[in-house]
């Protein structure tokens, strides 16, 4: 049977130990700190990061992983490995799918990069259903095609708490984000494919996490047929505030009772442009390949 690595980035928000764990290789994401180039969950911690953004005087900006380090970590995984899947953030959201695939064709066929439009918690199950298609003997192509098929089965909402990292990173206008702060609203955005689009403005947090769930109840019935949730993941993630996050989750659990749910912070280069206090749910469809 053909010996599949799978490779992905810390986007992901699966952390350098729970790569380890699991078997599979996580490409730090790299962030400029004035001077200073740090790696997330290498030498750059959540803490730190918060720590930073608190004291608004460094000048933080992300990056994607070096040519170098994408194309030595594919070598040394290929002297172990007959081939690789790697599965990089969204290509709506960087250019590491592009700079990954273009890097790939070098490589004879035995890296294949998967072109997922997830991020966060979807792009972490794309991880875990690439290594349960590899145990079930698929080849990376195979694996590939199946992860492009099933890209757009999945569905996230956020609640930001604040405009001025979106303005700050040019995600929204700074008249846009005036009239927000003005106004206290906390929007609500999605992402349903490839980009971060706006959904809902809501007044209150308590108001943001009912539509986020009644968006999710929709999306079971509607988008996916499945009201139940018999064959859908149901995730959640957050930045920063981690009993703020814990207590939306028990409305989550609330709502879709009998459901399991994973839930992690948000990787720190997307909370780098959405800030503190975010809170968001998410779903992945179940692969067919994956299911009984």
């Amino acid at each position: 049977m053909c010996k599949v690595a799978v490779v992905t980035d810390s986007n992901s928000a699966i952390t350098q130990s729970q790569a380890k764990e699991l078997g599979i290789t996580v490409l730090p994401m790299p962030f400029f700190v004035g001077d200073e180039t740090y790696y997330e969950d290498i030498n750059f911690t959540q803490e730190q990061f918060y720590e930073m953004l608190k004291g608004n005087s460094a000048n933080i900006s992300t990056s994607m992983p070096s040519v170098g380090s994408v194309t030595d970590t594919w070598e040394e995984l290929l002297e172990s490995y007959d081939q690789i899947v790697h599965i990089p953030m969204s290509s709506g959201l960087s250019g590491s799918y592009e700079t990954a695939a273009m890097l790939s064709e070098d490589y004879d066929g035995k890296v294949q990069v998967v072109n997922n439009q997830r991020i966060s918690v979807t792009q972490r199950q794309s991880v875990l259903d690439a290594m349960d298609l590899a145990e079930k003997g698929y080849d990376a192509v195979k694996i590939k095609e199946i992860l492009e098929r099933e890209k757009f089965e999945s569905s996230i909402y956020i609640m930001v708490d604040t405009l001025y990292y979106l303005k700050k990173g040019g995600r929204i206008t700074p008249t846009a984000a005036a009239l927000g702060t003005l106004l206290k609203l906390k929007p609500v955005l999605q992402i349903q494919g490839e980009k971060l689009d706006a959904f809902a403005k809501a007044r209150t947090v308590k108001q943001a996490k009912s539509i986020m769930i009644e968006a999710m109840r929709d999306d079971f019935v509607n988008r996916f047929h499945d009201p139940q949730g018999e064959h859908m993941h149901l995730q959640m993630a957050y930045t920063y505030d981690l009993a703020a996050a814990s207590a939306f989750e028990q409305e989550v659990r609330a709502a879709f009772p009998g459901m399991e749910i994973h839930m992690d912070p948000l990787s720190l280069s997307v909370s780098c442009h959405i800030g503190p206090g975010a809170l968001a749910v998410a779903c992945s469809k179940k692969i067919p390949e994956l299911i009984g």
